[in-house]
C-alpha cells in the first residue's frame, strides 16, 4: 500500500463538473492499493495517516498536532497510478497495483477504518476520471508505504 499524505487548507474532487467530495483544513490522501495488502496494512495505514503529527501549533511552530488533534478532514482519492512502473520504455506499467474488484474492497475498507475515527471522510469515486484540486498547505507531502 501507497500513500501520498498531502496537509492541506482545501481540497476538492470533481467527475463532469461536479463536486463528489471537498474538504477544508485536513489531509488530502492518494491511495495505491497492491494485491498483496491485508487487513493489518489497511489498519496500519489508517492510524498512520491520523496519528502523523503534520500541523504545527502555531504559523511558525514545530508539528505538534495531528489531523485528529486538530479535528481536521480527509479526502480520500483512489490511485492506482502510484504502482506505475517507469524502468522499461516509455509507457508505465500498472502490473503492481491490484485489479480493480480487490483494490475497491480494500479502498472501502481504508475509508471505512479513517470514518471510525469520527473525523470526516470525504471521497472521490473509485475507479472515475477524476480532477482533484490540492491547495497543498506548507506545502507539505509525504509518502507512506506499507
Amino acid at each position: 500500500m501507497r500513500i501520498v499524505v498531502q496537509r492541506v487548507t482545501s481540497s476538492q474532487v470533481t467527475i463532469n463538473q461536479q463536486v463528489v467530495g471537498q474538504i477544508g483544513r485536513g489531509l488530502n490522501l492518494l491511495v495505491g492499493i497492491a494485491p498483496t495488502d491485508s487487513e493489518e496494512d489497511l489498519q496500519w495505514m489508517a492510524r498512520k495517516c491520523l496519528q502523523l503529527r503534520l500541523f504545527p501549533e502555531t504559523p511558525e511552530g514545530k508539528w505538534e498536532k495531528s489531523v485528529q488533534d486538530i479535528e481536521g478532514e480527509i479526502l480520500v482519492v483512489s490511485q492506482f497510478t502510484l504502482y506505475g512502473d517507469c524502468r522499461k520504455g516509455r509507457r508505465p506499467s500498472f502490473s503492481d497495483s491490484a485489479p480493480p474488484d480487490i483494490a475497491e474492497s480494500l479502498y472501502n475498507r481504508f475509508v471505512e477504518i479513517l470514518r471510525e475515527s469520527g473525523l470526516t471522510v470525504e471521497t472521490g469515486q473509485f475507479g472515475a476520471m477524476m480532477e482533484v484540486s490540492i491547495e497543498n498547505d506548507g506545502p507539505v507531502t509525504i509518502l507512506l508505504e506499507r
